[in-house]
């Protein structure tokens, strides 16, 4: 496993993974070593990230590797498919996902996305329209979400 880290406006995102793909985004506040060899396809996230950063990128073009359970998986799969820009509550989400039940099975999964930004977990939000639970915390939910919508040239959701 490699890892590198590139300054955002947020704070460090700790880059991880192998030749073969990002196995984890982390936001951290304190840096940690990176590795003395950097595959290919760390640097094009770091890339990437920083485009999103700059309002140049609005989707990812990137092998992801996340380490989970199928239904972790699937989850994670479904955060992909939320737009740039659009928010979506958990109850919906778990919908999508064919059973309302498992509302408090998909949040957990949700909060263990080890994929930052990637896949976005920061769109997800209560069914009134709060932001609830983000494990980079709500001021960083709050950034992400006002950033993206800036950026699609709308007003602010807060």
């Amino acid at each position: 496993m490699y890892t590198t880290t590139i300054h955002t406006p947020v704070g460090l995102a700790v880059i991880s993974g192998n030749e073969d793909g990002i196995s984890s985004v982390r936001v951290s506040n304190e840096p940690g070593p990176d590795s003395a060899f950097v595959p290919a396809v760390l640097h094009k996230c770091a890339r990437q990230l920083e485009e999103y950063f700059l309002n140049r990128r609005r989707s990812f073009d990137l092998p992801l590797r996340p380490q989970g359970t199928p239904f972790q998986r699937a989850v994670w799969q479904m955060l992909r498919e939320v737009p740039y820009g659009k928010t979506m509550s958990y109850l919906e989400l778990t919908r999508r996902l064919g059973d309302e039940k498992a509302i408090r099975a998909v949040a957990a999964a949700n909060g263990r996305n080890p994929i930052w930004i990637i896949i976005p977990c920061h769109r997800i939000i209560g069914s009134n329209g709060d932001l609830t639970g983000y494990a980079g915390g709500l001021g960083r939910k709050k950034w992400l979400l006002e950033h993206e919508q800036v950026a699609n040239g709308q007003l602010s959701l807060f």
